[in-house]
C-alpha cells in the first residue's frame, strides 16, 4: 500500500458558474475542477489512487467561498516532488473562478468536515434604489425595499442559541435539524451594503439563506421582529419562509481546534450528527 500524507487545502471560488461544491455528472462543480487538476498533476501512474477529498461544508449552486477548507491524501513520494510548486501548478491548471490559496500538511486525525468547530458565512444585501454596484453583482443581492438595521438585529437575536431549525431547513432523512448558532448579526458597511454574519457549529441545507430570507422581511417592515423566532416551534419546513438567492452568500471561514483535539472533535461531531 502506498504511503500517503494528508493535506489541508484552503480554497476560494466564485460560485456563479458552478453547480455547487459536490461532484455531479455532466455538471461543472468546484470539487470537479479541483479533482481534475489534481489528477493531471498526479499523472497516469496514480490515476486510480483515491484522493479522499473531504470538504468542511458543501455549498449550493451559486454560493461563493473565500474560506472553504478540504483535505486530500497524496502519495508521500508525489508530495515530496510537488511540495515546492503545488500551489503554482494548481493555479495554472484550475479555472480563474476557483483557487487553492494554501496547502498545509496535517495529521491524519484532521478531518475537514468533522474536526471543524464552526462555519462562518456572510450575506450581502444592497437596499439602495439604484441596486448593487455592477462589479459586486455576483455576491450582493439587490433589495427593493429600505432595510432597518435595528429591526434586522432584533430578529437575529431571537435566533441565537441551540434550536431545532426544521422550519428553515431542507430536511434530509435520518439527519438532525438541531443546530447551535453562536453569532448572528447585521452591519451596514461604508458602501451602504447590509451584511449578515452567521456562525454555527454546522448548518442544514439552505438554512442560512432561509434565515436571511426571514430576517429581510422583518428588516423591510413586513414582519415583526419576533416572527422568525416563533417559527422555531415548528418541526417541518415553513412555507412562509422565502429562501434568499444563493449569490449573496459567501462562506468566509471554517474554524478548527488545536491539532491535539482534531480526533476528539471529529468523534464528538460524528456522535452529534448521528
Amino acid at each position: 500500500m502506498t504511503e500517503a500524507i494528508r493535506l489541508r487545502l484552503d480554497v476560494s471560488y466564485d460560485g456563479a458558474e458552478f453547480s455547487g461544491w459536490a461532484v455531479q455528472p455532466n455538471r461543472r462543480t468546484v470539487a470537479g475542477v479541483l479533482v481534475e487538476a489534481l489528477r493531471r498533476l498526479l499523472g497516469a501512474e496514480h490515476a486510480e489512487t483515491p484522493l479522499g477529498l473531504t470538504v468542511a461544508g458543501r455549498t449550493d449552486a451559486g454560493v461563493h467561498a473565500t474560506g472553504q477548507v478540504c483535505h486530500i491524501e497524496l502519495p508521500v513520494a508525489k508530495w515530496t516532488e510537488l511540495e515546492g510548486s503545488l500551489l503554482r501548478r494548481l493555479a495554472a491548471l484550475m479555472p480563474p473562478d476557483a483557487r487553492v490559496r494554501a496547502v498545509t500538511p496535517v495529521p491524519e486525525t484532521f478531518d475537514a468536515r468533522f474536526s471543524a468547530t464552526f462555519r462562518r458565512y456572510e450575506y450581502r444585501v444592497s437596499d439602495v434604489p439604484s441596486g448593487p454596484e455592477p462589479l459586486r453583482r455576483h455576491d450582493t443581492l439587490g433589495w427593493l425595499r429600505p432595510l432597518d438595521l435595528d429591526r434586522l438585529n432584533a430578529a437575529a437575536r431571537g435566533l441565537l442559541g441551540e434550536h431545532d431549525f426544521a422550519a428553515f431547513c431542507k430536511r434530509k432523512e435520518h439527519a438532525t435539524t438541531i443546530r447551535a448558532i453562536n453569532r448572528l448579526e447585521w452591519r451596514r458597511d461604508p458602501d451602504g451594503v447590509c451584511v449578515a454574519t452567521v456562525q454555527a457549529d454546522a448548518f442544514c441545507q439552505a438554512m442560512v439563506r432561509s434565515l436571511v430570507g426571514a430576517m429581510l422581511t422583518v428588516g423591510d417592515g413586513r414582519r415583526e421582529p419576533e416572527w422568525p423566532a416563533r417559527l422555531l416551534t415548528l418541526r417541518e419546513r415553513s412555507s412562509e419562509v422565502t429562501v434568499a438567492p444563493a449569490h449573496g452568500l459567501t462562506l468566509i471561514a471554517v474554524g478548527y481546534p488545536d491539532q491535539t483535539e482534531y480526533a476528539s472533535r471529529a468523534e464528538a461531531t460524528r456522535r452529534l450528527r448521528a
